[in-house]
């Protein structure tokens, strides 16, 4: 059995040559990933980048802390509407725009955790649920907001690089994503992240041996919302446009989605889910161009159904993947990594 003898062993991010290797490759394969690949597929893995730093900030919160959210699509606004605003019509520079507003969005994350000192499962769901809705609401009926004609995202410019095209800004996501990545991996090895897994276990207990329960709810809220702010601000820029209709309810329960069918408690889940679910959400948009799949569809859709059902297809996919995990594997995509790899270290035995 290999046993940790130090907390050093816990915490240290490479644990061996072989791992250090991998890791280098990894890296490497990142970066020069947009060199050997069309425009789409690197529009495709900013996209993937993106969710992933939002599916790992909700996972603190609902995976490591125990607390539900289904507001996460107005964390997710206020850092693009703050992004745009703070560059566009106070001038600040997009690397110091895009911290400042995801602050904002953990200061609103730091406020609705208040409410969950007090509530828990499906009260906490619909008290975040609120909380997301009055969001969109609010920004569709304020004119510094662009109302519901949106914004435009201006250029994004870093001394003398001027960012404007998808594979230029993958490099700036891709860093800014592993970089967020480290800090939660080692934020969740620290007295915090053990404080927040005592919480989720046994709230009364932890509160018993020490643990402050409101600084560190309230603080898995703000955390988990800075994440959400920050990768709200960089999809602003991927897709140069925001508007209020795009950070809907669906978008909350999308993400969370990520988080469950990736794995509760997993920084692996986050991104495995986070990574099939949006190639998944981009394929299902254009079913009908799927070769036999999308003429089955429009002739069962014809005889059966409406045609602009058919458009909706993604969302019986994402809710039959979620229902095919929690029946046959709870633990999400981890537990099947978890399997394997168990697998082949016994094999064939």
């Amino acid at each position: 059995m290999d046993m940790k003898r130090e907390y050093y062993e816990d915490i240290q991010l490479l644990s061996s040559p072989v791992v250090i290797f991998w890791f280098v490759v990894l890296i490497v394969s990142l970066y020069l990933f947009p060199l050997f690949v069309d425009n789409y597929y690197v529009y495709v893995a900013n996209y993937i980048a993106i969710n992933i730093i939002v599916a790992t900030g909700l996972n603190l919160l609902v995976g490591y802390t125990g607390q539900i959210s289904l507001g996460h699509a107005g964390f997710f606004a206020i850092g693009a509407y703050g992004t745009i605003i703070l560059m566009a019509k106070a001038g600040v520079p997009f690397l110091l725009a895009l911290p400042c507003a995801a602050l904002v969005a953990a200061g609103f994350g730091f406020l609705l955790g208040l409410p969950a000192l007090r509530l828990e499962g499906p009260y906490l769901a619909i008290a975040t649920l609120g909380f997301g809705l009055t969001i969109t609401q609010i920004i569709g009926r304020m004119e510094i907001f662009g109302g519901r004609e949106g914004l435009h995202a201006p250029d994004i410019i870093i001394g003398s690089w001027v960012l404007d095209t998808d594979k230029e800004f993958y490099f700036l996501l891709i860093t800014l994503t592993i970089l967020l990545l480290l800090f939660m991996r080692n934020l969740i090895k620290t007295r915090v992240g053990r404080a927040f897994i005592a919480i989720r276990d046994a709230d009364i207990a932890a509160q018993t041996m020490g643990v402050n329960i409101v600084y560190y709810k309230t603080l898995a809220f703000a955390v988990s919302a800075f994440y959400a702010g920050m990768a709200g601000g960089l999809y602003a820029f991927v897709l140069k446009f925001i508007e209020p209709e795009i950070f809907t309810l669906m978008m909350s329960i999308m993400f969370l989605a990520m988080v469950v069918v990736g794995g509760l408690g997993s920084m692996m889940g986050s991104i495995a889910g986070a990574a099939l679910l949006c190639w998944l959400d981009l394929k299902l948009r254009n079913i009908l161009d799927i070769p036999y799949i999308g003429d089955w569809l429009e002739t069962l859709s014809q005889n059966w159904f409406s045609i602009t059902g058919v458009s909706n297809i993604q969302f019986i996919v994402f809710g039959s993947i979620m229902v095919l995990i929690m029946l046959f594997e709870p633990l999400g995509l981890y537990g099947v990594w978890i399997r394997t790899k168990k697998y082949w270290r016994t094999w064939p035995f």
